[in-house]
């Protein structure tokens, strides 16, 4: 099974500014852009937005190709997002909307592009640990978003495989040919992660 990248870009060593910049920072950036999309009104704010994180990514070494593979996922989403809000609410509404979503790509982009995956999860586990008060468990938290981070590109590649496999018997227009595989395959993913985290007595309720 090959591995997708899947909406957020893989990890760039470097030693750039943006690499440097302390993680509380670059969690606050993204969640500013993401209470901005409910704020903002003017499609022309997000367009800019779009155009500097566009460049600082690029920054971050990670280019061209990485940005258009991080953006390119969202993009038939997005376009018929914006036709239908272009249809009823009007071109500059749509175009804030589909500008907003992209800021918040490829501002998540930004962030794992320059963060190693261990820290963002530590940063995640920090983040969490004050909720610990409440019951929550920041570093099963943590752990879930490391599945989840693993689980997307390979479910992704399964979409992937299967659709050219499909293809090559005739069968892309067959949703069964198309989805039952991509179903079996990521149930016996899904198992075999939760017998893999067991032995390791990862993911487990503490006993009393």
């Amino acid at each position: 099974m090959r591995g997708h990248g899947f909406l957020l870009a893989n990890y760039v060593p470097g030693s750039s500014l943006i690499h440097r910049t302390p993680l509380w920072l670059k969690f606050v950036v993204l969640a500013v852009c993401g209470v901005a999309s409910f704020v903002v009104v003017d499609w022309v704010v997000p367009a800019i937005a779009l155009g500097v994180f566009c460049l600082l990514f690029l920054c971050t070494g990670a280019g061209v190709r990485r940005l258009a593979s991080a953006v390119w996922p969202v993009i038939p989403v997005l376009a018929a997002i914006g036709a239908f809000q272009w249809w009823q609410l009007g071109g500059p509404v749509a175009a804030r909307i589909v500008f907003n979503v992209l800021v918040c790509v490829v501002a998540a982009s930004v962030l794992t592009a320059s963060t190693p995956v261990q820290v963002l999860l530590d940063g995640v586990a920090s983040l969490a640990r004050p909720f610990r008060r409440f019951g929550a468990d920041p570093e099963r938290f943590a752990l879930t978003i490391a599945v989840m981070l693993r689980s997307i590109p390979f479910i992704a590649g399964a979409f992937a495989d299967v659709r050219d496999s499909a293809r090559a018997r005739g069968l892309e227009h067959n949703p069964r040919a198309r989805v039952l595989p991509v179903f079996i395959t990521t149930v016996a993913y899904a198992r075999q992660t939760g017998e893999a985290l067991a032995a390791r007595g990862l993911g487990e309720p503490d006993g009393d």
